[in-house]
């Protein structure tokens, strides 16, 4: 049996690649910690190469990173596509509880919690009722077909076909169709 040689025991240092992917994603330690299950001491101590995760930890931060773990693991990202597709079929949605508001989640999975569109569909009498987002945080809602009221900071708006209607959402805030034909706008979140 031949020896191998020791530098070839050493695991993979991911902290850089870690650190890197994190950023760019624009998350803290903290929210990779709560999406991961991994301490942010633990994270911090992998970032600066003070600590080897374990597979099962890497398998983790890969999953909250969604990336693959040989990406995580061998520091390279593989080539995006020059042209990505997503079929209708695979674009998640959202539903309010009695079926009269449907998002559909237009943009990508990590630009979530900074930059987010969608398309809204309202039904007659259907509402999309939200609460304050972070303060500094905007929507934009450009109707494409029939109205809609939006509500914000105290002051009401009827957007018709082909408007576009910017405001802040720091308080709460409502979309509302109060029309008798459903309306269908594009949505805009801008988090501060």
């Amino acid at each position: 049996m031949s020896a191998i040689p020791s530098e070839k025991l050493e695991p993979p240092r991911v902290g850089a690649t870690l650190q890197s992917l994190r950023q760019a994603q624009g998350l803290s330690l903290d929210e990779l910690s709560r999406r991961a299950g991994v301490s942010k001491s633990m994270l911090s101590q992998i970032e600066r190469n003070q600590a080897n995760p374990t597979v099962a930890v890497v398998w983790r931060l890969a999953n909250a990173l969604r990336v693959e773990l040989s990406e995580l693991l061998g520091g390279e990202r593989p080539a995006a596509p020059p042209i990505e597709v997503v079929a209708s079929h695979a674009t998640p949605g959202l539903s309010s509880p009695d079926g009269l508001c449907r998002l559909r989640i237009l943009g990508p999975i990590e630009l979530a919690g900074n930059f987010e569109w969608y398309e809204l569909t309202v039904q007659p009498g259907g509402a999309l009722e939200s609460a304050a987002h972070e303060p500094g945080s905007r929507e934009h809602l450009s109707v494409l077909a029939g109205e809609l009221e939006v509500t914000a900071c105290g002051s009401r708006h009827v957007v018709k076909t082909g408007e576009t209607a910017r405001y802040a959402v720091d308080g709460a805030h409502a979309i509302r169709n109060l029309s008798k034909k459903a309306a269908t706008a594009l949505l805009v979140v801008l988090h501060a």
